[in-house]
């Protein structure tokens, strides 16, 4: 059986944002708050985890800070004797006021999605105005200790792709990490053509144009189930990363499982397959049963090779958790 260190948590399925290639414009059904997990659900998932192999849990949405209270989730977790490393994605919008309350209910890092440096971009692509709150959130985590503070950038052909450079001498003057991500196809979806706006961008070809403008990026080393390639940028002392599940997949080396915001276990982002473990918990099931639920989603994900067809079902990005 494969083995398991990391747990990807969605906490909700709302979000403040309407980025084009995670949640349509006009939003989603939600699901009804008694459908999602409390905190005390979800502390006690990540405990049952965490006894099958998690030491690395992180937080995400939907967007994570709209969950009232999640200061007191991020206590609870943190107390968590076998977790090691408690992170959270975000979008930045709501950082700057919670960075050091999150920092001062445990949290140990932050991952901001930021997917372009020009405020008419970033309105374009996530249907909102609000990118200086997103730089202002950036300089606030800094200032809190939630380090290191990574950048997700999904690139986009015709959209985002022309800043591959500018993210790069950008994340080299502030001390940053900015990881490009190839967007993921869905098969539900029919398949755009590959020089069609928004389509997805291949990590090599955005590689080749920062190392044609700032020289040669050397290879930094990374544990072996990280999804991304990491470099160290030729100026300063920022750092740049690919994680390219389009032309470098990396399935066999994955030991994360994620669990939706409605209390689903899924072995996989790119596959269907879910295993409810929330109606067993509010069904009155022991530890043992919890475990072994656990066990059937570690076994599924040990029989997945590869995610050609990236196949999310009938949920969107913001439902899964990312």
């Amino acid at each position: 059986m494969r083995s398991v260190d990391k747990l990807r948590v969605s906490v909700t399925d709302r979000c403040n944002l309407r980025c084009m290639y995670c949640m349509p414009e006009t939003g989603i059904a939600l699901k009804p708050k008694n459908e999602i997990l409390s905190f005390r659900e979800i502390e006690r998932a990540v405990r049952i985890t965490a006894r099958r192999g998690v030491t690395k849990v992180r937080l995400t949405g939907g967007e994570p800070l709209v969950r009232k209270g999640i200061e007191r989730l991020i206590e609870a977790l943190s107390s968590i004797e076998e977790i090691n490393d408690l992170a959270l994605t975000t979008n930045g919008i709501l950082l700057k006021e919670t960075a050091r309350p999150l920092k001062q209910a445990g949290l140990d890092r932050v991952t901001i999605s930021m997917d372009t440096l020009d405020p008419e971009k970033y309105r374009f692509i996530t249907k909102r105005p609000g990118l200086e709150k997103v730089l202002s959130g950036i300089e606030a985590a800094r200032n809190a200790g939630l380090e290191p503070v990574k950048i997700n950038v999904v690139a986009l052909r015709g959209i985002n792709d022309d800043e591959a450079v500018a993210f790069a001498a950008w994340a080299a003057e502030n001390d940053l990490e900015a990881r490009f991500i190839e967007l993921m196809p869905i098969s539900r979806q029919p398949a755009a053509c590959r020089e069609a706006p928004g389509s997805p961008v291949l990590s090599d070809e955005l590689k080749q144009a920062i190392e044609e403008k700032m020289g040669k990026l050397d290879p930094l080393v990374t544990s072996k189930s990280s999804p991304a390639r990491v470099y160290a940028l030729p100026r300063g002392s920022g750092k740049i990363g690919f994680i390219s599940p389009i032309s470098k997949p990396f399935c066999a080396g994955c030991t994360r499982l994620r669990l939706t915001a409605d209390g689903k276990l899924r072995p996989c982002l790119a596959s269907p397959e879910e295993i409810d473990l929330k109606g067993p918990m509010r069904s009155g099931a022991g530890d043992r049963t919890l475990l072994e639920i656990v066990d059937r989603a570690i076994e599924a994900k040990s029989h997945i090779s590869g995610a050609m067809h990236f196949d999310r079902g009938n949920r969107t990005m913001c439902e899964i958790g990312g």
